[in-house]
């Protein structure tokens, strides 16, 4: 029932090898959005080179294999079972047949149309219960690339930014973003302070999910008896203690913070020394330069 604490996703590891801790966070967060938006409305071949350069990052990243290998491989099934389901379970209602002359009847008419069927498998016959084909369609396998995808590209994008890059760094880059807006009198800095709390907070959303586990294995809750209605009001009850012991707890390390006399941190105290290293350069315009190189390849070849 430990197996989450053996799988952590998101926690900042200390260290200094891997030259993915040398780069600037700024240009980090500009790498994670790209991972982010550049799917949305792009082909199939676009978010599987997506995907694919990301383990092209992890393995050459030189970070120490025992704080990403269990994550991704957790990563990769999870994301390889749900685009299995999205391929093989059905998206839509069964659109009514249209009474179409067949092309065969037709002589000397030539069919130019794309077939969309892609793979067929079946039908089966299981104890004399026949069951028809499995066919998937452009549009299903399109929905698993996409599904699988997204969720692979998103999850360990900014699991390698967070596990390579301090909390106090990273409030101090999306500070450096948002400066503008204080500007217009928004609470930039209250807010720059929350969210260094949260990040610090993230082992226990794992804890505490992990102890929902446990307390739902121990009571060995028959899901079938309860039916699909009562199981999904379940799992919400679920997530609503999770999210109220988070804030709970976050609540309680905020108050426990100020009675200790806790200061704010100005934005200038949080500055890494990546940023003002002069060792480092090199590999920052590599980077940014690359960024570039990426966009100009999603608007090239990215698109549908």
């Amino acid at each position: 029932m430990d197996w989450l604490k053996k799988i952590p996703i998101g926690q900042y590891v200390s260290g200094k090898a891997g030259w993915l801790r040398c780069i600037d966070p700024r240009i980090k967060l500009s790498w994670i959005l790209l991972f982010l938006l550049t799917p949305i409305l792009a082909n199939s071949v676009w978010r599987i080179s997506i995907a694919c350069f990301l383990l092209f990052i992890t393995f050459i990243s030189f970070l120490p294999p025992r704080i990403w290998w269990r994550s991704l491989v957790f990563l990769l099934l999870f994301s390889l079972i749900i685009g299995f389901l999205s391929i093989v379970l059905p998206a839509s209602e069964i659109s009514s047949g249209l009474s179409i002359r067949a092309p065969d009847e037709i002589p000397g008419v030539v069919v130019l149309s794309r077939s969309w069927e892609v793979f067929r498998l079946g039908p089966f016959n299981f104890g004399g219960i026949s069951i028809g084909p499995l066919i998937v369609d452009r549009r299903s396998a399109e929905l698993g690339i996409k599904t699988s995808t997204l969720i692979f590209t998103v999850v360990h994008s900014v699991n390698l930014m967070l596990i390579t890059t301090p909390p106090e760094d990273l409030v101090w880059a999306i500070r450096w973003f948002f400066a503008p807006l204080t500007l217009l009198g928004f609470p930039l800095e209250k807010f720059s302070f929350q969210l260094l709390l949260a990040l610090r907070f993230l082992p226990l959303v794992q804890e505490e999910l992990q102890n929902l586990f446990r307390s739902i294995g121990v009571r060995a809750i028959n899901f079938r008896d309860l039916g699909l209605k009562k199981t999904l009001g379940f799992f919400v009850t679920i997530g609503e203690r999770l999210l109220s012991n988070i804030l709970l707890r976050a609540e309680q390390g905020a108050d426990s913070l100020m009675l200790r006399e806790g200061l704010w941190l100005s934005s200038e105290q949080l500055r890494p020394w990546i940023v003002i290293d002069p060792r480092y350069l090199l590999i920052n315009l590599g980077s940014v330069f690359l960024l570039f190189i990426a966009i100009i390849l999603r608007c090239m070849y990215g698109t549908f």
